[in-house]
């Protein structure tokens, strides 16, 4: 009798505390004033599976850091001799923002060869006098990679400062096995890992992830775009599955800005102070490239970003062309494309046909037939993966960076991007999708009833994903 009792309470007793944290969990959503879409996706996840989704929630689904939270909001300044230049309704949009203005005198090379890539990032490595710092999403473990890990030990070994961040998930098989840095961490190097996974659940937000590229020597020359550090994306050789995407090499104004997100980000991760990135020569030209960086994240006040690019998709009098490896858009995103094609503009989505995650395949599908109802034209690359993230925004401005078109990419993690304002940039951006609108097919295959149920039945998670 006394055990059946027990038993009965214990049941009963987790069945209320469970209860309990499901209505706190709805109230936090309440406070955070979160969008429909996304409360009812986490509401169907707690009645599939009532307990499991609690603790998923704190875990992925808050998307800005508390006020208490250690990593300061992050504000781009300017060189105090540069006077922001005004260009266009985007910039409008980001200076309203906070985001620093226009910045000219940049120089701007894009770099869509692999080869080319692998070449220059081992020259800047090779002529660095007194600094790289380098932040990365992905960090394998391959020939690549061991090559660069052999330059920087080098130039560690003769004093040069060498930092290198990397996101401890994006680079999880890194963060448990750190053998591959004993070399550079010999020689002086440092390395740390951005917000560590083997944290208390309080102290960790494990889906606010650092994806941003930032490549940095001297604080003068900037290697940046959505390229990480591994054989997939570059190398001496091209090789047969290598996928494709994009760096570009940037000197000026913009490698200082880019400079000091570094700074926050290394700041944060290392529990340092802050350091000051330092400025740029006075009245020194590097280039004739309008260039504005924006960085987007927990760590940035507003959906800067996000609104910039409403704004533009809604402004677009000719065309909107846009190149993402994963595309899960929110509702606004998806009203806005489809609003530009009615009006007239050219609107394409350039994507791979089949992407390196299934996932995100099954999660896209849906928003994608949704367009092609809509007379967008999908532009499927048949080639190697296509991995990098671009939009080009009539002849007016293009987005190059790390940022995919997904509710992860926009409104989770930490990014950084740069709209380029330079006729010369927008040209070469347009001419290399060009290569892959060549080379496409233009519908999405009939699928089954099932598959056309599970694509569907994945937009209940794409808030998440």
């Amino acid at each position: 009798m006394e055990s059946s009792l027990l038993d009965f309470l214990i049941y009963h007793g987790f069945i209320i505390v469970g209860e309990m944290f499901i209505l706190f969990t709805m109230l936090h959503m309440l406070y955070q004033r979160r969008t429909p879409t996304s409360m009812i996706s986490w509401l169907l996840f707690m009645i599939i599976v009532p307990y499991f989704s609690v603790l998923l929630y704190f875990l992925i689904g808050v998307r800005k850091q508390p006020h208490n939270y250690n990593k300061s909001p992050l504000q781009l300044k300017s060189s105090p001799d540069v006077t922001p230049i005004e260009i266009n309704i985007i910039d409008g949009i980001l200076r309203s923002n906070g985001i620093a203005g226009v910045s000219s005198h940049n120089s701007f090379e894009l770099i869509s060869e692999g080869t080319r890539a692998f070449e220059v990032m081992m020259q800047e490595i090779h002529n660095a006098q007194k600094s790289i710092s380098m932040s990365t999403y992905v960090f394998a473990d391959d020939t690549v990679t061991r090559a660069i890990i052999s330059a920087l030990a080098k130039k560690a070994a003769q004093g040069v400062e060498v930092r290198l961040l990397i996101d401890s998930l994006g680079s999880y098989r890194r963060y448990f096995f750190q053998g591959v840095f004993k070399k550079l961490r010999q020689a002086g190097g440092t390395v740390h890992f951005f917000m560590p996974l083997l944290r208390l659940p309080y102290q960790n937000y494990v889906n606010l992830r650092n994806h941003r590229k930032i490549y940095l020597f001297d604080e003068k020359v900037l290697l940046s775009g959505g390229m990480n550090l591994a054989a997939e994306y570059f190398g001496p050789t091209r090789l047969p599955d290598q996928w494709e995407d994009l760096l570009f090499r940037t000197e000026g104004e913009a490698t200082y800005q880019y400079a000091q997100i570094f700074e926050d980000d290394w700041a944060y991760a290392t529990s340092s102070p802050l350091r000051e990135a330092a400025l740029p020569p006075k009245d020194h030209v590097d280039g004739d490239a309008f260039i504005q960086v924006v960085p987007s994240g927990p760590d940035i006040k507003g959906d800067a970003l996000f609104e910039a690019l409403i704004s533009a998709i809604f402004t677009a009098k000719r065309r909107i062309w846009i190149v993402t490896p994963y595309f899960v858009p929110n509702e606004t995103l998806t009203n806005a494309l489809k609003i530009a094609k009615h009006k007239g503009v050219d609107v394409r989505l350039i994507t791979p046909k089949v992407s390196n995650h299934l996932i995100a395949d099954l999660s896209r599908s849906s928003y994608m037939r949704e367009l092609q109802e809509s007379n967008i034209e999908l532009v499927l690359y048949k080639g190697n993966m296509l991995h990098a993230k671009a939009i080009l925004f009539d002849s007016d401005a293009i987005m190059i960076g790390s940022v995919n078109i997904d509710n992860r990419s926009l409104l989770l993690n930490y990014e950084v991007v740069s709209f380029a304002y330079s006729e010369q940039i927008i040209y070469e951006v347009e001419q290399w999708m060009e290569c892959f609108i060549a080379h496409a097919e233009t519908h999405l295959p009939e699928v089954s009833h099932t598959r056309r149920i599970i694509e569907n039945f994945m937009r209940i998670l794409a808030p998440q994903l």
